[in-house]
């Protein structure tokens, strides 16, 4: 079985045959792909030894130590926390294959065609149509909207109802969409703060072969609760230094300007330091769990705690900076490749914290994933559950 010292081997091997300061970036990320040294615990060839997943910050601590270049995670946050693990669960050798390597690379961005403007909070109730023709392929017609990164990406991971004679969770079937095809068209959406990070896509009679389905015909749903689970954890479990976040920009103003204190502005940022250490904390425990199995449920509480406590420091950035916290000078609309609140004045980072208890599923439903599936409570009734979706009130 692979250890830490084996990788510790394998990774200084590999940087003595590909010098991070004398081999082309894209190069040694395709080469750190092919050695396994990408994600260690996913299967040989396809960019991991089998090794456990807690292994994997050996190999990245003595790659980052070398000055190797990463794959610019956040960029292609979507592929790596959310297509990738779904491709890697249900998806065929030649799937695999296909889409993992340059996922990881980043020479293909991914995002996500799931929501759309009747079925945001109750997912399973989208409309977006797959039709299969007698040859086998997919003609796809629909709107789906807040894509993050649909004007960057490549390919999309897409979730379509393909019988509308069932009850809405079991029509569904899961679908690589090609960014590129005919039919596809990508309009922004601008938000408060200017930018345009988000879209919406409309599909029209977009042609998807039955070889890009991930799983069986009409068991979409399941397949997407491997996303969504992988979604949540991407989001609220971030690893993040002490004072990393949003509370790092309050703590250092508070200590940089001791003119703007107050003891009841000092009482809060206590509070949320605290929490935002504890939420720190717990992130690291859950991804300590990861290394045991697929992500659950438990995302989903993480998800919650890291929406609110951006809101809730945003506010108090504000509040402390005073008529300088509503500051905002740029309403230039922007097509950002990434959320990047580094270097951003607090009038953004509040204004940009409202996406987030919607972003990565609302926190109202996460609300009730943590009821029902954390604390076992009984779930809400529900009239629909045995409806055929054709039949449903829209």
């Amino acid at each position: 079985m692979t250890d830490a010292a084996e990788l510790r081997r394998r990774t200084e091997e590999f940087l003595a045959a590909h010098p991070p300061a004398t081999t082309d970036r894209l190069d040694f990320l395709r080469a750190r792909f092919d050695a396994g040294l990408a994600w260690v615990h996913f299967p040989q060839g396809l960019g991991g030894l089998d090794a456990p997943r807690s292994l994997q910050a050996v190999v990245d601590a003595e790659l980052e130590a070398a000055g190797a270049p990463d794959n610019d995670p956040r960029r292609i946050g979507i592929g790596l926390g959310m297509a990738a693990p779904t491709i890697l669960q249900y998806g065929t050798e030649e799937q695999k294959r296909r889409f993992l390597r340059p996922l990881w690379t980043g020479e293909e961005v991914w995002c996500q065609l799931f929501s759309e403007p009747g079925a945001g909070s109750d997912l399973a109730a989208l409309g977006t149509r797959a039709v299969r023709e007698s040859g086998g392929d997919w003609v796809v017609n629909g709107q789906k909207v807040w894509t993050s990164s649909a004007h960057l990406a490549r390919w999309a991971i897409l979730i379509a109802r393909t019988d509308p004679d069932v009850p809405k969770h079991r029509g569904i079937t899961y679908f690589v969409c090609d960014m590129t095809d005919p039919g596809v068209e990508v309009r922004p959406l601008r938000q408060i703060t200017g930018e345009a990070e988000f879209n919406e896509v409309f599909l029209t009679d977009v042609r998807i072969p039955d070889t890009h389905r991930l799983g069986e015909v009409g068991d979409g749903w399941r397949v997407a609760q491997t996303t969504l689970n992988n979604e949540r954890v991407a989001i609220g479990g971030m690893r993040l230094p002490r004072e990393g976040g949003m509370i790092g920009p309050v703590a250092r103003t508070w200590r940089d300007r001791p003119e703007l204190r107050t003891h009841d502005l000092h009482q809060r940022l206590l509070t949320l330091w605290v929490e935002a250490e504890v939420a720190r904390l717990t992130g690291e425990r859950l991804r300590q769990q990861l290394v045991a199995g697929q992500p659950g449920p438990e995302g989903a509480g993480m998800k919650l705690a890291f929406a609110r406590l951006n809101q809730e420091i945003s506010g108090l950035e504000v509040e402390l900076r005073g008529e300088e916290g509503l500051l905002y000078d740029d309403w230039t609309m922007r097509r950002p490749e990434l959320v990047d609140f580094t270097g951003r004045d607090a009038g953004y980072r509040y204004l940009r914290s409202k996406g987030n208890s919607i972003e990565g599923g609302t926190s109202e439903v996460l609300l009730n994933i943590v009821a029902e599936r954390v604390l076992g409570l009984p779930a809400e009734p529900r009239t629909d559950k045995d409806v055929a979706w054709k039949d449903l009130a829209r």
